[in-house]
């Protein structure tokens, strides 16, 4: 398989220097990568502004983006000619409405930043996946399960990990999958290697 494998935040820069993100690392999406070439597939892996640095390997091909937009407009570029995708990526849900080309001077009393939503990634690509396995990513802090429910109706994924804040740093963490019909598979005390050669497992058997 060719898979397309989003990876890491993105920055929504509203100036020059100032920007939104998250915490995310893109360590999983990276390892993962690496455990598909090390299993004879081939990855396009779509990767945020991280400092963590993908390995150089043959079947690995690496697109740097900043943005949700860039990511976006990376990932429809290689999408036709991938097999499945899986979205690991830290994708951030909003961006400033206008983005200063310089440095906005710091003024007295609140300002007001107005954000507009990003579109999601890994619904747009479901949205054309037609036979080809889309496996997505829920990150809650309450309500987990219904969350990851919803969302695997809503974006048409295959399945969809469900994780919490705390396994953006942990180097273990506990995990869940919610599969298509319902039924969930239980990863506890996983290391994101060990994570990674279950999503190949997971997405070997769509």
């Amino acid at each position: 398989m060719r898979v397309l494998v989003t990876a890491g935040p993105t920055r929504e820069h509203w100036d020059r220097v100032r920007f939104l993100t998250s915490a995310a690392t893109g360590r999983l999406g990276i390892e993962f990568a690496r455990a598909l070439v090390r299993r004879g597939h081939t990855v396009a892996l779509v990767l945020g502004p991280t400092t963590v640095v993908p390995p150089s390997l043959d079947g690995l091909e690496v697109r740097r983006v900043v943005s949700a937009l860039d990511m976006l407009a990376a990932c429809e570029s290689l999408w036709p000619d991938c097999d499945a995708a899986v979205g690991t990526a830290a994708v951030a849900d909003y961006r400033p409405a206008q983005q200063h080309e310089g440095k906005r001077a710091k003024t007295d009393g609140p300002v007001t930043l107005e954000l507009v939503r990003n579109p999601d990634v890994i619904a747009t690509l479901a949205q054309g996946k037609g036979r080809r396995p889309v496996i997505g990513f829920a990150l809650q802090v309450d309500d987990g399960e219904e969350h990851a429910r919803r969302k695997l109706v809503a974006k048409d994924l295959d399945a969809i990990v469900l994780d919490r804040p705390e396994a953006m740093g942990d180097v273990v963490a506990d995990y869940r999958i919610l599969h298509r019909d319902g039924t969930w598979t239980e990863c506890p005390g996983l290391d994101k290697p060990a994570l990674a050669e279950r999503l190949v497992d997971l997405l070997e058997s769509l």
